[in-house]
């Protein structure tokens, strides 16, 4: 892959890495790290670009689709999990500018089964059911705080009351996920904690019942159809299949007790929280959006106030960041985490930068500040978190 064959492919423009203050040498650099990931076998292969002042600066491919040495090709198909949420996000966001949902709505006003939820407080060796303090918002399921949780990211007993639940299970529509979400115990009084779950399952939900299509649906009539992002679904067809990647090992779903997602025909529930599969190119079109405030090519989806709304920090001050997954200096916004420090966290970046990756590998980060966005296409449930700082490192690195 080159920038001028992934411009192609995205319609986006590509210029020579230098005149974008990308050091070529560094880039280089860049491009044998994510090859030695490869030999190492820790991935089969991997699709990586950088975006900088408007155009393709970097653009690589590295090993193979699959583990069997399939070939990666400019436009092979990942699955992203939870690069899904941003984009559920935009879609729920789209109906707030268009006013038909307020991020103030209670959660209950759509999902009625919410209004009887309770708070799971483990005391004793036993959960202790108890009121909650206010209903969960609108605003509480697109940045985290709704208490909703992942029966897989903990130990707790509330969560694994989640994983015996069945929730996520894949012969159950949303509005069936949402009826067993709401009969369990929330980890925490919502607006009190930032916990990563099922929030971005349940806004899906919402979204089908405001719009009044099945997510899928929706999601292509608001974005996928307007960017041009033509491989970007909730399954693969039968004439695509020969284009996805695959992992080099799942082990850790393993461990997670989690299925890994087979996305082959179109699924009973369509997984807000993460079951697209995607391509550089489609992803690109997404990111380029965002970086350009909204809108690229002529198709405004979002309004650049409601954007730059949604990229900023929605954590109340006294809401507990604690949870392993959201990185310290940052914070969280409308379906992205987003820098609020320069230093403190273990890679660099800038202030004002957004992002989030998902379970296989892949990842990516918008930072208007620099200009710049990156994406990084691998498929790996055991090495993501070696590799994506390591390609972090390296990208900012090579600025000028």
């Amino acid at each position: 892959m080159t920038p001028d064959s992934l411009a192609h492919l995205s319609g986006l423009k590509s210029s020579p890495a230098a005149k974008l203050g990308l050091d070529p040498a560094a880039l280089d650099r860049l491009t044998a790290a994510l090859q030695a990931q490869v030999d190492q076998k820790l991935i089969p292969g991997a699709s990586a670009m950088i975006f900088r002042h408007g155009a393709i600066g970097y653009a690589a491919k590295v090993g193979a689709a699959r583990p069997d040495g399939t070939a990666l090709g400019d436009d092979t198909i990942f699955r992203i999990y939870s690069m899904t949420k941003p984009i559920v996000s935009l879609a729920a966001m789209q109906l707030v500018q268009e006013g038909r949902l307020l991020l103030s709505d209670p959660l209950a006003k759509f999902v009625p089964a919410f209004a009887h939820a309770k708070v799971g407080v483990e005391a004793d060796g036993d959960v202790r059911l108890v009121d909650l303090k206010r209903p969960i918002t609108i605003q509480d399921l697109l940045r985290h705080t709704s208490g909703l949780t992942y029966g897989f990211t903990g130990v707790s007993k509330v969560q694994k009351l989640y994983h015996a639940s069945g929730a996520m299970r894949a012969d159950a529509s949303a509005a069936e996920q949402c009826e067993t979400l709401a009969a369990l115990p929330l980890r925490f009084q919502p607006g009190e904690a930032w916990e990563y779950g099922h929030s971005t399952d349940v806004l899906g939900r919402v979204v089908e019942i405001v719009d009044g299509e099945r997510l899928g649906a929706a999601l292509k009539r608001r974005i996928f159809d307007p960017l041009g992002m033509v491989d970007t679904a909730f399954y693969t067809p039968p004439e695509k299949l020969p284009r996805r990647a695959e992992l080099q090992s799942v082990q850790t779903f393993k461990n997670w007790k989690v299925g890994l997602c087979d996305a082959t025909e179109p699924p009973i529930f369509e997984a807000g929280g993460g079951g697209l599969l995607s391509t550089l190119p489609d992803y690109a079109r997404f990111c380029a959006m965002l970086i350009g405030g909204g809108a690229l090519h002529g198709a405004a989806l979002i309004g650049p106030h409601v954007l730059r709304f949604m990229t900023a920090n929605h954590l109340p001050a006294d809401c507990s960041r604690k949870h392993f997954i959201l990185a310290p200096g940052y914070g969280f916004g409308l379906g992205f985490a987003v820098r609020e420090e320069v230093g403190v966290t273990s890679v660099p970046g800038t202030v004002g930068e957004f992002n989030w990756g998902g379970a296989a590998g892949t990842a990516f980060w918008v930072a208007p500040g620099d200009g710049l966005f990156a994406i990084l296409m691998m498929q790996t449930g055991d090495n993501g978190d070696l590799i994506r700082p390591m390609f972090r490192n390296m990208v900012y690195a090579a600025l000028r």
